[in-house]
């Protein structure tokens, strides 16, 4: 164990003057020897450590979204060289280097944490076992053995056995059961941090392994920390109880005010931006601004929630602009594939009449009819019966009079004479 913590004296000096310090503050308040004064120590040291990994959280949460919609690229790739591992290798690299993003990145806060809880966990093993680490000198020691959580004392763990949770002045009973519970505490809020992650952060569009492997990793956490908590000191556990409610209450605020495209998140983001938005008319704060901004710069690309805002805007009169802004105006609106199609004005239905107006209506209307074709013809007879010259009487009744050809034989003209009916000689000439 000495030489485990000589490898971690780098960081564990560090941890150890860190808790100090804040024991100092805590300790003129709650007294040098409570627990409360090294149990918020221990809070505070976790709440630093997790304002300095805010840049990494970022890091994470970007590097997440970016390998989500780089899996269907990623099983097109499996799929096509599954049977060569090295070609499958070098492409997903290849993906990886065009893409610009990194698989480990989604793993760095973990990783990053990583050397405080080590460190921490020393510290702690020396006060259980009584020797000084760190800047902890002798009197700092014996008011850290001193020290109970609940009648629990920090240094104590639930496998530990009656003598020497004896010897730490507490009894088993309540070490148990104040572990038990910390225990307890700790798996639940790994297990609603992933769920949330899960159930409301991920594109549902997207069926893809990854979202299999977080799935699994929902319910391997939670046993892992079951499994490994109850070997924890009691100050390692009030550690990583903080951490994971800390992790929670972050990843809650980045789920809320930053979603996932695609996600019920944005879905229920979107509804509550539409609604602020149509009533002040205006984009107020920078993250509301950047989301819009996003919206607009997609185009065609759009998914059902985004098109759905945009079209919200537009039926009150106000259209989002390329800066994220929103002014008033009128837009076309977008149809499901993205493309702006103009909102017509609603078609107003005929007014419905009764049957005796129908019927009114269509007399009304035959009269009508017969009158314009009665003028209309009126015009084209120029000449009436009476007033048609004599010479062309008789030329009407020879036409009536000629014999039609045989069926389907054509007559023979006569030698002189031209093909075709014969007009007859007029009267006066004979």
């Amino acid at each position: 164990m000495d030489t485990i913590a000589s490898l971690f004296s780098f960081i564990t000096t560090p941890v150890s003057w860190v808790i100090v310090q804040f024991h100092s503050v805590y300790g003129k308040v709650f007294g040098p020897d409570t627990g409360w004064a090294w149990g918020l120590s221990i809070v505070s040291l976790v709440i630093l450590i997790r304002i300095c990994l805010i840049p990494l959280f970022v890091k994470q949460i970007k590097a997440t979204r970016a390998m989500q919609t780089l899996q269907p690229e990623m099983k097109k790739i499996q799929e096509r060289y599954k049977n060569d591992k090295q070609r499958q290798s070098e492409e997903m690299m290849k993906l990886y280097k065009e893409s610009g993003t990194n698989p480990l990145s989604s793993c760095l806060p973990i990783l990053a944490q990583s050397p405080f809880f080590f460190a921490l966990y020393h510290v702690l093993n020396g006060i259980a076992t009584g020797s000084t680490i760190g800047v902890i000198n002798d009197s700092l020691l014996a008011s850290a053995r001193n020290a109970h959580i609940f009648g629990a004392p920090l240094a104590a763990k639930f496998t530990d056995g009656s003598s020497k949770v004896a010897a730490l002045g507490a009894t088993l009973t309540d070490v148990r059961v104040v572990t038990a519970i910390m225990i307890v505490m700790m798996s639940a809020s790994q297990f609603y941090t992933q769920r949330q992650l899960m159930t409301k952060n991920v594109d549902t569009t997207v069926k893809t392994p990854f979202m299999q492997q977080q799935k699994m990793l929902m319910y391997v956490f939670p046993v892992m920390f079951a499994i490994f908590g109850i070997n924890f000191p009691v100050g390692v556990l009030v550690y990583w109880l903080t951490t994971n409610v800390w992790t929670m209450g972050q990843q809650m605020y980045v789920i809320r005010n930053n979603p996932t495209p695609g996600s019920k998140a944005q879905a229920a983001y979107l509804e509550r931006l539409t609604k602020h938005v149509t009533h002040h008319e205006k984009t107020r704060s920078r993250g509301e601004k950047a989301i819009v901004k996003a919206i607009v710069s997609k185009g065609r690309e759009r998914n059902e929630f985004e098109r759905k805002f945009i079209n919200s805007l537009t039926k009150v009169g106000l259209v989002a602009q390329a800066d994220g802004t929103v002014a008033k105006g009128e837009a076309a609106v977008e149809s499901e594939d993205g493309t702006p199609t103009t909102a017509a004005p609603k078609r107003q239905q005929p007014k419905r009449q009764s049957k005796s107006q129908r019927q009114s209506g269509a007399a009304k209307a035959a009269d009508e009819s017969a009158d314009d074709t009665a003028a209309d013809a009126e015009p084209k007879t120029s000449l009436s019966k009476s007033d048609e010259p004599e010479d062309a009487k008789p030329a009407t009744a020879a036409k009536k009079a000629a014999p039609k050809p045989a069926g389907g034989t054509r007559s023979k003209a006569q030698s002189g004479q031209r093909k075709g009916p014969q007009r007859p000689k007029s009267p006066s000439k004979k």
